[in-house]
Protein backbone atom coordinates (compact mmCIF):
# COMPACT_ATOMS: atom_id res chain seq x y z
CA UNK A 1 0.00 0.00 0.00
CA UNK A 2 1.35 3.43 -1.12
CA UNK A 3 0.30 6.96 1.02
CA UNK A 4 2.35 10.03 1.26
CA UNK A 5 4.08 10.58 4.89
CA UNK A 6 2.53 13.89 5.53
CA UNK A 7 -0.91 11.81 5.45
CA UNK A 8 0.14 9.09 7.23
CA UNK A 9 1.39 11.48 10.26
CA UNK A 10 -2.07 13.53 9.40
CA UNK A 11 -3.65 10.01 10.38
CA UNK A 12 -1.12 9.88 13.33
CA UNK A 13 -1.57 13.27 14.81
CA UNK A 14 -5.80 12.98 14.29
CA UNK A 15 -5.83 9.67 16.69
CA UNK A 16 -7.47 10.31 19.97
CA UNK A 17 -5.19 9.90 22.84
CA UNK A 18 -4.49 6.27 23.72
CA UNK A 19 -4.74 5.25 20.71
CA UNK A 20 -1.11 4.47 20.15
CA UNK A 21 -1.18 2.41 22.84
CA UNK A 22 -4.92 0.76 22.02
CA UNK A 23 -3.40 -0.62 18.65
CA UNK A 24 -0.48 -1.85 20.16
CA UNK A 25 -2.13 -3.92 23.12
CA UNK A 26 -4.67 -5.08 19.93
CA UNK A 27 -1.80 -6.23 17.88
CA UNK A 28 0.44 -7.39 20.93
CA UNK A 29 3.34 -5.72 19.87
CA UNK A 30 5.05 -2.73 22.07
CA UNK A 31 4.01 1.35 21.15
CA UNK A 32 7.04 2.54 20.19
CA UNK A 33 6.52 -0.17 17.42
CA UNK A 34 3.68 1.21 16.15
CA UNK A 35 4.56 5.16 16.75
CA UNK A 36 7.88 3.94 14.26
CA UNK A 37 5.42 2.82 11.97
CA UNK A 38 3.84 6.47 11.85
CA UNK A 39 7.22 7.92 11.57
CA UNK A 40 9.37 8.04 14.55
CA UNK A 41 12.73 7.06 14.23
CA UNK A 42 13.16 5.52 18.57
CA UNK A 43 14.11 2.05 17.18
CA UNK A 44 16.22 0.90 19.99
CA UNK A 45 13.01 0.40 22.19
CA UNK A 46 10.72 -0.88 19.47
CA UNK A 47 10.90 -2.77 16.33
CA UNK A 48 11.75 -1.81 13.16
CA UNK A 49 8.53 -1.21 10.85
CA UNK A 50 8.62 -2.65 7.26
CA UNK A 51 8.26 0.55 5.06
CA UNK A 52 10.07 2.09 2.26
CA UNK A 53 10.28 5.77 1.28
CA UNK A 54 10.68 7.59 -1.98
CA UNK A 55 11.55 11.03 -2.27
CA UNK A 56 8.25 12.97 -3.97
CA UNK A 57 5.91 15.61 -3.22
CA UNK A 58 4.00 15.35 0.54
CA UNK A 59 6.80 14.26 2.24
CA UNK A 60 7.54 11.10 0.11
CA UNK A 61 5.84 8.33 -1.00
CA UNK A 62 5.64 5.61 1.62
CA UNK A 63 4.97 2.06 0.47
CA UNK A 64 4.08 0.36 3.73
CA UNK A 65 4.34 -3.57 3.49
CA UNK A 66 1.88 -4.39 5.87
CA UNK A 67 -1.06 -1.80 6.22
CA UNK A 68 -2.40 -3.51 9.23
CA UNK A 69 -1.69 -0.55 11.84
CA UNK A 70 -3.13 1.87 9.54
CA UNK A 71 -5.99 0.41 9.12
CA UNK A 72 -6.67 -0.08 12.91
CA UNK A 73 -5.67 3.96 13.31
CA UNK A 74 -8.86 4.58 10.63
CA UNK A 75 -10.92 2.43 11.98
CA UNK A 76 -10.64 4.24 15.75
CA UNK A 77 -10.60 7.75 13.22
CA UNK A 78 -14.00 6.57 12.01
CA UNK A 79 -15.38 5.50 15.77
CA UNK A 80 -14.47 8.70 16.98
CA UNK A 81 -15.89 10.84 13.78
CA UNK A 82 -19.02 9.18 14.54
CA UNK A 83 -19.27 10.19 18.31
Amino acid sequence: MNITFDELRRIKHALPTGSIARIAQNLSIDEQTVRNYFGAHNYKDGSLVDFHIEPGPGGGIVHLEDPTILNLALSILGESSTQ
